[in-house]
């Protein structure tokens, strides 16, 4: 592969990932500061009113660091990939600027108003401050998600005289059929990561013996979101994600699975759990396979056909198929985990043993970092699967790359972008550490705990 090509590539992957580590918390945490404060609302418990503007200061820490990180990839559109934006910015410009204006700055002003404003909206109007928030993040979320579902599965465009892509069909392209489940899968995921995220601090919080009411609550509602997000990843936004893999991108899907051989028909393909791909040799190393599933998932069929990565000549084949497959693997793998972690702490909570429980709160503490790498991995699949195409059957990524950007002003700037980055992460690191040391209560004491005039002789 060309030197530049692949640093223009690396520097993308590494900016992007490093940026998504931010909005996956952030989204997620939008849904449950809705409902931190519903539960305020309705029992009118000052702990769950605290716990929310906590985890709103928390989201406002990542949501600067989401815009700070977002906006150089917007600029990398022109610098690194000029034709792919010359190409195919009139369809791509509408959903981005949809993002812009009606996502980022809803999401931006209510957020304001959710952190400033409680005194001057009251109770109710905070509570639909926090409702707007939620709106606006979904909405960001889903105009990207519509425009990565377009490069995945182009719809609603004409090919114009000089070779542009334009768009056709305004409708077409927000309701492609790749849309809906991939939109749902990311969001779910990102609740996933907000739910561990919340029950770690808890966890340490109960660990630590301060601030235990609140790490109760963290607790329980980081668990059972968790519990209700892992089981949606899994079924049916995976399942319904899965089907539009094997409908439209047949070759990413044996290369996911490290299917090389077509299986005979009336014999289904077996689901792979353990294995090394030898590219190769066209084989799998050390193979351990549930017989059939893979058959019964993808098609409803014990014995469907599914093709083999040898069906499809090496240039329709993703270029880094062991990448993909581990990605894939790792995923799933970490998915399954996060189920029976959850339903083992959902089970304790049922039985009132969970806030007293050490081992099952330190489990609840170490494994906030892993919604992130499998978040990133999910990510990973999506994107290595598309390869080589950009836009998929469209528009090869070689073709969108840009020519006048040598490999060594790219490396210069993906110098820089790390260092830059590995900056913002000891500040970033340093302001969410001051925030759950200062904890969630309120700054305001309550009445009894106000000083109490003293008695003048004679009243």
């Amino acid at each position: 592969m060309d030197s530049a090509l692949a640093l223009h590539r690396f520097h993308f992957a590494f900016t992007v990932t490093y940026h998504y580590l931010f909005p996956q918390l952030t989204m997620g945490l939008a849904l449950l500061i809705v409902i931190l404060k519903g539960l305020h609302l309705r029992t009118g418990d000052a702990h769950y009113n605290d716990s929310a503007r906590f985890w709103a200061r928390i989201f406002a820490i990542n949501f600067a660091m989401g815009v700070v990180t977002g906006i150089p990839m917007e600029f990398q559109f022109g610098t690194n990939w000029s034709r792919f934006s010359k190409a195919a910015g009139g369809v791509i410009g509408q959903t981005l600027a949809m993002e812009g204006v009606y996502s980022f700055f809803l999401e931006s002003t209510f957020l304001g108003l959710f952190i400033y404003g409680e005194k001057i909206l009251g109770r109710t109007g905070h509570f639909a401050a926090a409702c707007c928030v939620f709106v606006g993040s979904w909405m960001s979320g889903f105009f990207i998600i519509a425009t990565d579902a377009w490069m995945q599965h182009p719809v609603g465009y004409k090919l114009g005289p000089q070779g542009e892509i334009l768009l056709d069909s305004w409708t077409a392209l927000i309701f492609n059929p790749w849309t809906f489940w991939q939109y749902l899968h990311n969001m779910i995921g990102s609740v996933v990561t907000a739910a561990f995220v919340m029950s770690s601090i808890g966890a340490l919080y109960l660990l630590q013996r301060k601030h235990e009411e609140h790490g109760r609550i963290f607790v329980r509602v980081g668990v059972l979101a968790g519990l209700v997000a892992c089981v949606l990843m899994l079924f049916p936004t995976g399942d319904g994600q899965g089907q539009n893999i094997a409908r439209y991108q047949p070759a990413t899907l044996a290369a996911m699975e490290g299917h090389f051989e077509t299986n005979p028909a009336g014999q289904g393909a077996g689901v792979v759990l353990l294995g090394q791909p030898d590219v190769e040799k066209g084989k799998l190393d050390n193979p351990l396979i549930i017989p059939e599933a893979l058959s019964f998932i993808t098609y409803k069929r014990w014995n469907a056909q599914v093709k083999g990565l040898k069906e499809f000549p090496p240039d329709q084949r993703p270029d880094n198929i062991p990448l993909l497959y581990y990605s894939f693997h790792i995923m799933v793998g970490l998915g399954t985990l996060f189920i029976a972690a959850m339903s083992w702490a959902t089970l304790s909570l049922v039985r009132g043993r969970l806030y007293t429980s050490k081992p099952l709160l330190w489990l609840l503490f170490l494994l906030a970092p892993f919604p992130y790498i499998a978040n990133t991995a999910g990510w990973m699949t999506a994107e290595i699967g598309r390869q080589p195409w950009l836009i998929y059957g469209l528009m090869r990524t070689s073709e969108g790359a840009s020519m006048r950007v040598s490999a060594g002003n790219t490396m210069f700037t993906l110098l820089g972008f790390m260092g830059m980055y590995a900056l913002l992460s000891v500040l970033f690191l340093f302001m969410i550490w001051r925030e759950v040391e200062h904890g969630p209560e309120s700054a305001t004491p309550a009445p009894d705990a106000l000083p109490q005039p003293v008695p003048v002789i004679g009243d």
